[in-house]
């Protein structure tokens, strides 16, 4: 549904976006995860249409987003990280008002908009001015509007951002519901987000994609030397030598607030359990926990992008430059 051709922004010498290629398939959720700065929004926008890109080429349901727009953004849901609406207007003729910019009129407006309203949850507040709802509330807004057209694509900034924990449930639990009927693209800095909702994951920084693939794969490709973790009785001072000498064994690091648990670290493809059980007896050494450390997305996470030195002395993104807020279709 979405396909990315060696796709570049730069700003001057500033090269934001470097030559990304990737596809997103139909029933798809896929997450761009990556730091502040990595170039997810200037990726975003330019799949969006809103950011022209400096080479390459973006198709959304087959269709070139630059040369055929306007056909392509009609197959587009949009929620920006920040959501451009019309304060001053209810939340129903908001919604009236975007159906009719998408050419729905009349009955079927009306009808696109009951249904946008329950699917987000807002029923409730149909007649609200928006400018007097809460952030989560416009949240749901912004994404009734994206939907209005029933879009085959939706693409989502940082869906979540600022809310608090039972509105990102609210949120995330609508976004599961929407992927039953749309191919969804999330842009996130949000660990758990991907998680808990992505199929697949792209990892982008500075620029690049720099891993591929589920968490669940991308956990197994990217966890590096196995750790066992250990939790002892009482803390030992020989606890470290001891299991630093078993055959096999990379490295030992204690716990620095709590002596008594220790991370050992093997080798590739070694599993040094049963010696750790048996280097703890014979110290009379008393095991609360013995088990393998499983490496988590935020583990792959810090493994692959910049060092927070870099990061800090790397520019960011010229969000300046960008166009701000939303727009649609006319």
């Amino acid at each position: 549904m979405i396909e990315a051709q060696s796709l570049t922004r730069r700003y001057g010498d500033f090269l934001a976006v470097d030559r990304i290629s990737f596809s997103v398939n139909e029933g798809e959720i896929v997450g761009i995860l990556g730091p502040n700065g990595a170039g997810k929004t200037t990726t975003i926008r330019m799949i969006t249409g809103f950011l022209p890109p400096t080479s390459g080429r973006v198709t959304v349901a087959g269709r070139d987003i630059v040369e055929n727009s306007m056909v392509a953004r009609r197959e587009l849901g949009y929620l920006p990280e920040n959501v451009a609406l019309y304060t001053e207007m209810r939340v129903q003729e908001y919604l009236i008002y975007r159906a009719r910019l998408f050419g729905i009129k009349g009955a079927e407006a009306r009808q696109r908009m009951s249904e946008a309203l329950e699917r987000c949850l807002l029923t409730d507040v149909r007649e609200q001015i928006i400018g007097t709802l809460s952030k989560g509330y416009r949240q749901r807004v912004g994404l009734a509007a994206a939907i209005l057209h029933r879009p085959k694509v939706l693409v989502l900034d940082e869906p979540t951002i600022g809310l608090d924990p039972k509105q990102i449930v609210a949120i995330r639990d609508l976004i599961r519901g929407l992927a039953k009927e749309s191919t969804l693209l999330l842009s996130t800095h949000i660990l758990p987000e991907v998680e808990l909702l992505c199929d697949r994951v792209m990892i982008i920084d500075r620029g690049q994609i720099v891993a591929e693939g589920t968490p669940d794969a991308l956990q197994e490709s990217w966890v590096g030397n196995p750790v066992v973790r250990i939790e002892l009785e009482t803390p030992s001072a020989d606890a470290a030598a001891r299991f630093a000498g078993i055959a096999g064994v990379v490295d030992v690091r204690p716990d620095a607030e709590r002596p008594a648990r220790l991370e050992i670290e093997c080798e590739s493809g070694r599993d040094v359990r049963a010696e750790i059980f048996r280097a703890a007896v014979e110290g009379s050494l008393t095991l609360l926990e013995l088990k393998e450390a499983k490496a988590s997305l935020e583990d792959v996470f810090v493994r692959l992008t910049t060092t927070e030195e870099a990061r800090l002395g790397a520019a960011a993104e010229p969000a300046a430059i960008e166009p701000q807020g939303e727009e649609v279709p006319s």
